[in-house]
């Protein structure tokens, strides 16, 4: 009788599965691909996924080992993302241990049971309902609150953490209502709760239902459409119609945004628009809860699915809808490791699972927009604001030979000031936290230098830090300069927390509040930043790209870019696309109630032709003039890139295993691939890492993907593979 060898797919840089014997006791015939299995690996143990069996096995068979434990009964990965994660082992180039453990959540990783723990849930009994809370005001004053708080949620009742704002022990309280059988405590699913109090959503307008009617028409095909719609042109509005009429066939949907600042407005909208359960999964979850979301999302128990990048590999029992916002956005490129795009693993699997696909945006990417042209998507069109807001005034603010303080001009101050007056909001964009970029010697011109990287300390005055914000570092500002003994340091350039002091001082009475990564840490704090928009309390708001994008303030009438020439002179060839696309989408936040909106951009280049052509026909053409520019240079999307990537503590061993990589691509490229290199990275050291890269590019996808499959197994090989740290990345976005 054949003996049975498993294929598992071990957490490991080597780009091969490994062959155990099934574990002890266990009849072959109750393992399926998909399964957890723990097993001896090298010095210890590690998790492995069951891929498939062989009677062959790889290596001789007294050396094979058979596996510990059997972790599932069922598999954690079901067979349609099995089949994503294949095609993306191929595509990337990429061990298949480190793909399938990018899918599965830290605690499954670690060996935990695929099940969700349910947490305790107090609602009232039928007696509970009409009971009269007064009657235990004077005797028991704990109960008649909670009473009265549950009374404010009848149906789906109170949580543990729900009830805990209730002051004091509730627990001994919330026992004595028990008793009295007021109160039922029973299980149920830990997922955010929407509670459907939209029940008049607004009207749609012509746009907006014909995009409504393409996707209702295609929801039992894979159809992938670009949703392009001006920034409040009601694109959110039609992904929750499109999810209603999914929700409504008995299937689920599968929302992606790009960061977790996206999540809290987006999130609360799907509160109020479904009565239905709602599983939320981004890197500020818990582990705990991140596995829950993820089981009831396989279990069909969470009808709608909210996450960042890796929310793409979430399991479906009963998928019908994939909808990709903010398509264009960076951040659903993961950029260490396995470097996926979640945007483009969203229409593999949705061709795959056999749904439409929504990609929605104001500013598309080049390679959608391509996509468009060879009718590979279908363009759904939202030229106007939703309701009667109307496109902002955009105008360029030159302000050479302007005196500046902190970077804000008197132009801009004046217009601030005619807003404020008015009764609105102003919002003010730069991309750099942080106090200023340099701390400057004014005696001997000495900067403060990373010792780690190739790049200056930001200074963050408040907590009297230098911190680089390329690789973490940080310690204590000098008290005086360490190469001439001078203590005239000084910050040089702004950055938001310099601005936002700068504000301070030039509006005393005004509310300012600041968004970025440092002033958000706290979990709460870009909720309450952004209730005090809403609710008037912030009049002035400085921020860096997390407030570009999908952030709706009916009051703010004045939008200043402060630095309109960041990414005007890049070194990466889409640092003008990106400049474009920020650009529009801090617009954007301008005029989106009945008010009409003004956005200034404050620049030393106002004759620039990007910056014109942006300003006077909007994003739409000079996205046509720049596909123009990528197809003259043959850059992507008219042609194909990977990007391979090495760093060593040693200044020279980068680009001698890139030398030794060059030579080992000849036999696996008949001619059309182009490799170009080795030179140094942009920023050559980098977290104490000297790094250096090869580019590698060719017209045809076909062509390119043949030669890296024979090229990254003879890199395994190379002499110097193990003493360099080393990457390929498929289709990158960041040359730097």
């Amino acid at each position: 009788m054949p003996i049975t060898v498993l294929r598992l797919a071990i957490p490991s840089p080597l780009a091969r599965s490994f062959d155990y014997l099934p574990p002890a006791g266990i009849n072959p015939a109750q393992l399926v691909p998909g399964m957890r299995l723990r097993v001896p690996f090298g010095r210890g143990q590690a998790i492995g996924i069951l891929l498939g069996f062989s009677h062959v096995p790889a290596v001789p068979l007294d050396k094979l080992k058979p596996a510990l434990e059997l972790l599932d009964n069922t598999p954690v990965l079901p067979e349609e993302l099995m089949r994503l994660l294949n095609w993306a082992v191929q595509y990337h180039h990429h061990p298949v241990g480190e793909v399938y453990a990018t899918a599965l959540p830290v605690l499954l990783r670690q060996g935990e049971k695929a099940e969700a723990r349910h947490k305790s849930c107090w609602r009232l009994s039928d007696s509970g309902h009409h009971f009269d809370a007064a009657e235990l005001d004077k005797r028991a004053p704990k109960q008649a609150a909670l009473i009265r708080r549950l009374q404010q949620y009848p149906e789906q009742g109170l949580l543990a953490e729900q009830l805990a704002e209730v002051q004091g022990n509730w627990q001994t309280a919330m026992a004595a209502l028990v008793k009295k059988e007021l109160v039922h405590m029973h299980t149920a699913p830990s997922l955010e709760q929407g509670l459907g109090s939209d029940t008049q959503p607004p009207q749609l307008n012509p746009e907006q239902q014909a995009a409504l009617d393409h996707i209702h028409q295609h929801r039992h095909s894979f159809s992938p459409c670009l949703l392009d719609g001006v920034t409040g042109s009601g694109k959110t509005e039609v992904y929750l119609r499109a999810i209603e009429q999914v929700i409504a066939d008995g299937k689920q949907a599968l929302v992606l945004v790009p960061e977790i600042a996206l999540t809290p407005q987006l999130l609360d909208r799907f509160r109020r628009r479904f009565k239905l359960p709602l599983a939320v999964m981004h890197s500020a979850v818990s582990d705990r809860d991140r596995l829950n979301a993820w089981c009831y999302a396989r279990d069909g128990e969470a009808a709608i699915v909210i996450g960042t990048r890796s929310a793409v590999f979430t399991p479906l029992k009963n998928p019908g809808i994939i909808i990709v916002d903010e398509e264009h956005d960076t951040s659903f490129k993961q950029q260490s490791g396995f470097r996926y795009s979640a945007r483009d693993l969203a229409v593999v699997r949705g061709h795959q699972l056999n749904i439409p696909v929504v990609l929605g945006t104001a500013t598309p990417s080049l390679e959608s927009l391509h996509n468009v042209d060879l009718k590979r998507y279908q363009r759904l069109h939202l030229p106007q604001r939703a309701g009667e807001a109307k496109p902002p005034r955009i105008r360029l603010l030159d302000v050479r030979h302007q005196r500046m303080e902190d970077q804000l001009s008197e132009g801009l101050l004046h217009n601030i000031r005619a807003h404020l007056e008015r009764g609105n909001q102003v919002l003010l964009f730069l991309n750099r936290r942080g106090f200023a970029p340099t701390l400057l010697c004014h005696e001997c011109g000495w900067t403060a230098e990373c010792r780690r990287c190739d790049a200056h300390m930001t200074l963050h005055q408040r907590l009297r830090q230098l911190r680089c914000h390329h690789c973490g570092s940080q310690r204590r500002v000098e008290t005086q300069c360490p190469k001439c003994g001078s203590v005239d340091l000084r910050g040089l350039g702004s950055g938001t927390e310099r601005i936002e002091q700068a504000l301070r001082e030039h509006f005393p009475d005004t509310p300012v509040d600041r968004i970025d990564r440092d002033s958000t840490r706290r979990q709460g704090s870009l909720e309450a930043i952004l209730d005090a928009m809403h609710d008037g309390d912030a009049r002035i708001l400085i921020g860096t790209q997390m407030l570009a994008k999908g952030h709706h303030f009916p009051k703010v009438t004045l939008v200043g870019i402060l630095d309109g020439d960041q990414g005007l002179f890049g070194i990466d060839f889409r640092a003008g696309e990106r400049m474009a696309q920020l650009i529009t989408q801090v617009c954007g936040r301008a005029g989106r109630a009945e008010q009409s909106g003004e956005v200034l951009i404050q620049t030393h280049h106002p004759e620039h032709p990007l910056l014109n052509l942006l300003c006077q026909q909007g994003y739409s053409a000079f996205a046509r003039a720049a596909l123009d520019e990528r197809r003259l240079a043959a850059l992507p999307p008219f042609s194909h890139m990977a990007l391979l990537r090495a760093e060593a503590n040693d200044a020279q061993l980068p680009n001698e295993f890139l030398e030794q990589a060059l030579d080992a691509a000849a036999p696996f490229n008949p001619g059309p691939v182009e490799l170009y290199g080795p030179v140094p990275s942009p920023m050559e050291r980098r977290a104490g890492k000297y790094r250096a890269q090869l580019l590698i590019q060719c017209e045809q996808r076909a062509p390119l993907h043949k030669m890296l499959e024979g090229w990254t197994l003879a890199l395994r090989n190379l002499p110097l593979s193990r003493k360099v740290r080393w990457s390929l990345d498929v289709d990158p976005v960041d040359l730097i």
